[in-house]
């Protein structure tokens, strides 16, 4: 065979190999999204492809064809979150990758991400398919286990000098704590949501009250310090019901179901809190302490992604390099704006800043979004 037929016939056979792995790629990825469950989501509808389905791996394909932006969440019983995704604006798509175990749920679809939502009751069947174990993920969510009751911890006597300074009327004590105490609880805030009950008392905002729940928690008593410079009896005891609250958290984490793909999840819902709440300056509006909830945000984001690396970066190697150029520039960012132990006051701030905020957490939060699929064992 001369030299020219034989380069041909190489050619020809890498060619139909080509094909025949991109044929099996695409029946693939057809039977994945198949086997998804479809979320049409509107201004006033939630609508299923399916209501039943088997437990284990499941993507859930989000669409918003409302005109706001949704927040589509799966709610155990007691409205324990078992996965979400916030911030799905008009028209968008998203694909959210969860790990579900047999039992009764009840899918919400959150337009305009407010209230309880347009709810769809589910039923997953079964033990769902056998999981192949990987070693490497079962050591990162066991890191990640000690992280987060390690950061609840930490939080505890950091709350406690803040209620302690509440009570003695020392509202300048109280308000240079009051950013600290919250850092391991924005590190974690998707573990502690997982439990329902203990976010609305902790760590809600005014514009965030369902009707006739009661405000408590860290931002009535901001309002109190930085807008009413008020400190009262009733100050008083709200200090001391966050406390309880939070050592509610704290003895809950170590039962927090955690997967891995769980944390990258979480680790997508933290940069869709701060896209949400912090750039805007919504979160801390009183205190203007944003920017450290950000950093706290980001930090806990980057600790579940750098668990689930090893992992990630051997099924995508380019995600893996574009996450860690984006945590790397957008923590370069925050850094710019610290002095000493402290963050710059937001209000500080200008939009020209907040809006290299806004695309910079955005340049992260598109890729993030893809590591939950990335560490799913196939």
């Amino acid at each position: 065979m001369s030299a020219r037929r034989s380069t041909a016939a190489t050619l020809l056979t890498l060619a139909v190999a080509a094909a025949a792995l991109a044929g099996c790629s695409q029946k693939k990825d057809d039977k994945a999204s198949a086997d998804a469950v479809k979320v049409t989501a509107s201004d006033s509808a939630c609508e299923l492809s399916k209501t039943s389905f088997p437990a284990g791996h499941v993507s859930i394909e989000v669409q918003n064809k409302g005109s706001k932006a949704t927040e589509v969440y799966v709610y155990a019983p007691g409205d324990k979150i078992v996965t979400e995704r916030e911030n799905i604006g008009p028209g968008t798509k998203a694909t959210i990758a969860a790990e579900i175990k047999a039992g009764e749920y009840e899918v919400a679809c959150k337009p305009g991400m407010v209230g309880d939502g347009i709810r769809q009751k589910i039923t997953v069947t079964g033990d769902g398919a056998a999981a192949k174990n990987d070693p490497r993920l079962d050591a990162a969510v066991a890191s990640y286990r000690k992280y987060a009751q390690e950061q609840a911890d930490a939080t505890i006597p950091v709350v406690e000098q803040f209620a302690a300074a509440i009570k003695a009327g020392d509202a300048e004590k109280a308000k240079a704590l009051f950013a600290p105490s919250r850092i391991g609880w924005e590190r974690t805030e998707p573990v502690a949501e997982s439990f329902g009950d203990i976010d609305p008392k902790t760590d809600v905002r005014e514009d965030g009250l369902e009707p006739g729940q009661e405000w408590t928690g860290w931002h009535k008593l901001e309002k109190s310090l930085w807008a009413d410079n008020t400190i009262g009896d009733a100050e008083k005891k709200l200090a001391d019901q966050l406390v309880t609250d939070l050592k509610d958290w704290q003895g809950k984490v170590g039962t927090a179901d955690i997967t891995a793909t769980s944390m990258a999840n979480g680790a997508k819902e933290l940069l869709d809190e701060v896209a949400t709440g912090k750039v805007t300056g919504e979160e801390d509006r009183y205190s203007h302490t944003d920017l450290s909830d950000f950093a706290g945000n980001v930090e806990g984001a980057k600790y579940a992604y750098e668990l689930l690396k090893p992992v990630a970066a051997e099924k995508d190697t380019e995600l893996a390099k574009t996450l860690d150029t984006e945590f790397a520039d957008l923590q370069a960012l925050l850094a710019k704006y610290k002095q000493g132990d402290v963050y710059v006051s937001y209000d500080k701030v200008t939009d020209a800043e907040r809006k290299t905020f806004s695309d910079a957490v955005n340049a992260l939060a598109e890729p993030l979004s893809k590591l939950a699929a990335a560490v799913v064992v196939q």
